[in-house]
């Protein structure tokens, strides 16, 4: 396939395309107040080969949003500062992390507060304690199938 520049028609590299979709697909950035449950989250999506980094709050979040560039948040709602609701929201709002992924991983289990969630752009809600394996299992389905 041909891509026309003002100079001449240049060849589409659908390999470099492909590679840099799934670059940017494997990076995850987990945000969460608790130290142990991001060091464990860590752990865990490094070993399913994902690229991490951590944010301690939603400030902290939404910086390392715009240097990161990630495929996929995980979030905590209750935060210091910002909440989880909040982020995800901004999220929404900011150009060129309107189609981010977003899954809340969180303590707010109650209905409106799930509601809440989805209605500020969530496209998974997973309340604590959560199962490892469920977790690994949603992160690829709305990375890969999302």
């Amino acid at each position: 396939m041909l891509f026309k520049s003002s100079k001449k028609l240049l060849p589409f590299n659908s390999a470099f395309f492909v590679r840099s979709m799934k670059e940017i697909n494997k990076r995850i950035l987990l945000v969460d107040d608790e130290p142990n449950i991001l060091i464990a989250l860590e752990f865990l999506l490094h070993q399913e080969g994902y690229i991490v980094q951590k944010a301690f709050n939603g400030l902290e979040a939404m910086d390392k949003l715009h240097s990161f560039n990630p495929g996929l948040v995980v979030l905590d709602v209750m935060m210091p500062g910002i909440d989880g609701f909040e982020v995800a929201k901004r999220i929404r709002n900011s150009p060129g992390f309107d189609k981010l992924h977003i899954v809340f991983l969180t303590a707010k289990g109650a209905s409106h507060d799930k509601i809440k969630g989805y209605e500020n752009g969530a496209e998974v809600y997973i309340t604590k304690p959560f199962d490892n394996d469920d977790l690994v299992r949603v992160v690829n389905e709305t990375i890969h199938f999302g």
